[in-house]
């Protein structure tokens, strides 16, 4: 089981970026991940924002975030990058980040089937 630790949340005015940090420790090198970057708001069930397979490279979003969030990794530092450019109100939330071995026959916005997660970094956009 491997551990996770985000950084570079903050406060924004609508319009602005952020750009969120997940540094991995404790995975192979040698095996795959889906490593995602999840989100809840007060009163809201948690929600998967994107996702980026460790081995191929592949991504997914969230249709809320397509064209404004880029996720990427650094696979020699173990870190995984959130770019949040045009944020909105509605962007506002804990966000975390969470990994799962690659294989899992399950959506990649499931949060119910990633085994480690960060303790979340605040992220407040006003308008």
């Amino acid at each position: 089981q491997g551990q996770l630790v985000e950084s570079g949340g903050g406060s924004v005015q609508a319009g602005g970026s952020l750009r969120l940090s997940c540094a991995g420790s404790g995975y192979s090198r040698s095996r795959s991940y889906i490593m995602g970057w999840f989100r809840q708001a007060p009163g809201k069930p948690r929600e998967g924002v994107a996702a980026i397979n460790t081995g191929s490279r592949s991504t997914y979003y969230a249709d809320s975030v397509k064209g404004r969030f880029t996720i990427s990794q650094d696979s020699a530092e173990n870190t995984l990058f959130l770019q949040m450019d045009g944020l909105k109100p509605q962007d506002t939330g804990m966000y975390y980040c969470a990994a799962r071995p690659e294989g899992r026959f399950a959506m990649w916005y499931t949060p119910s089937t990633y085994n480690d997660w960060g303790q979340g970094t605040q992220v407040t956009v006003s308008s």
